[in-house]
């Protein structure tokens, strides 16, 4: 959920086995380091994208964004951002859904959206020889989707029926009630895929709408790895994205920071297990203490089988399967977030373990050893970010988002190298030390709710 990784999409249109099998093959030669070789281009239009020019294997990638996201949801109505990032490729243009999908099919091209909280994601793969069609059915589903009532139905249908199932998963309901609990009457207390009672309510006017306002050319970041060239992706970025409006008309959306801090919220749910998220306050990600508050986490809970959380939850008790802590830092807040599944008898030790380890991290801070390890790992695992097109052209999608510069995956190392053990202590009481706010699921031996912070 951080600036190293993305989250998956929606679904996959069908592909042929040889695009399934070149994608993962375009591992460029040095990983991070032949990542670098990054040109800014700028079409005639004015459209900026970041190229990464690989023609040894003969696949391009595009990966896109429009800031604003499930942010620009109607109050009244959350659900608009995800019901549109699902309808793109339900027909656009001169073809009905049936239509789009055999053409995405038979020319075994991947197109797929997706409405997170901050921006509207759309991602393409290709064949190279297949480039022309696979840019003019995005052209068409940026540009002129269709919404017809039949795929409107069946996707409100879908979207409804994986709403119910979340009433009664621990997870989506410990999710949720944080996030709520959290940012009462902001937009990151909505809930992204919209509610039982919201998604019935969205029309066809809501979506239009919507694409309307978000999907321009100045909240548009792009970034297009493979067999391409600067000139024929500036005349691709014009054909595509040339028709949008020059400005999107987003709402205003508040800074926030979480609410709640020191609260217990305890949700009746009748599962064996007790699920809990806890969370506070982060650090932006354009924040000079961002890089220490990210080694920070990494040690304490970031770090999978080498963080403290893991060692004190799992390996010494065996209250948990996994147990995690992880940083996400937002266009409009910045938040620390931590949380574990675990048999609901044993619910208050795992829930006071995990908050003795956080306060231990924000009293003490790391060791010099552990600093040390983490550091090296977090350079060495670095070009696994760089394996393939998909993950090069969403890193380069997400340092533009997060507005880190064309030169950042070069002086990451750097940046990294150069933080010291008093700089992780300090930031480890700042980022640790706000208290967090507590949801649990479950019938949960051990804690109990709290309705005012303390």
């Amino acid at each position: 959920m951080m600036m190293f990784g993305r989250l998956p999409f929606r679904r996959l249109a069908p592909v042929v086995t040889a695009l399934s099998v070149l994608v993962p093959l375009l591992a460029f030669g040095g990983a991070a380091q032949a990542a670098t070789k990054i040109e800014r281009v700028v079409s005639r239009g004015g459209i900026e994208a970041w190229l990464v020019h690989e023609s040894a294997v003969p696949v391009v990638a595009i990966e896109f964004a429009f800031v604003g996201g499930a942010n620009e949801d109607p109050a009244e109505k959350p659900g608009v951002a995800n019901m549109v990032a699902s309808l793109l490729d339900e027909g656009a243009g001169p073809y009905d859904s049936r239509a789009f999908q055999e053409q995405l099919e038979q020319d075994a091209v991947e197109l797929r959206f997706r409405a997170a909280r901050d921006e509207f994601r759309g991602s393409l793969r290709t064949l190279s020889a297949k480039r022309d069609k696979a840019v003019e059915l995005l052209r068409l589903a940026v540009n002129a989707p269709r919404f017809d009532a039949e795929p409107v139905e069946r996707i409100r249908a879908q979207i409804l029926a994986g709403l119910k199932r979340e009433t009664t998963d621990p997870d989506d309901i410990a999710r949720r009630s944080w996030w709520r609990t959290a940012f009462p009457g902001h937009p990151y207390g909505r809930p992204e895929r919209g509610t039982l009672e919201t998604v019935p309510q969205i029309n066809v006017a809501d979506l239009k709408a919507y694409t309307g306002r978000v999907l321009a050319r100045d909240n548009l970041k792009i970034a297009a790895v493979g067999d391409i060239d600067a000139k024929t992706l500036g005349e691709i970025l014009d054909r595509v994205f040339g028709e949008l409006p020059q400005k999107a008309k987003l709402s205003d959306v508040p800074a926030a920071k979480p609410q709640g801090l020191g609260r217990r919220v305890v949700v009746d749910l009748d599962v064996p297990q007790a699920v809990m998220m806890l969370g506070g306050e982060g650090i932006a990600r354009k924040d000079p203490d961002f890089i220490p508050a990210y080694i920070v986490n990494h040690i304490l809970g970031g770090g999978s089988f080498s963080s403290r959380l893991y060692h004190e939850v799992r390996e010494q008790r065996g209250l948990a399967y996994s147990v995690y802590s992880v940083l996400i830092p937002l266009d409009h807040a910045a938040l620390f977030l931590s949380g574990t599944a675990t048999r609901a008898e044993r619910a208050g030790d795992a829930l006071g373990i995990i908050e003795s380890a956080i306060r231990k991290m924000a009293e003490s801070g790391p060791t010099a050893e552990e600093l040390a390890m983490a550091k090296s790992y977090l350079k060495g695992s670095y070009p696994l970010q760089f394996d393939t097109s998909t993950k090069i052209a969403g890193q380069l999608l997400q340092i533009q988002l997060d507005d880190l510069g064309i030169d950042y995956i070069e002086r990451r190392k750097a940046l990294i190298d150069a933080v010291t053990l008093d700089d992780v202590k300090r930031v480890a009481k700042r980022l640790l030390d706000g208290g967090l706010l507590v949801t649990v699921v479950g019938k949960p031996k051990g804690i109990t709710p709290s309705a005012e912070p303390g």
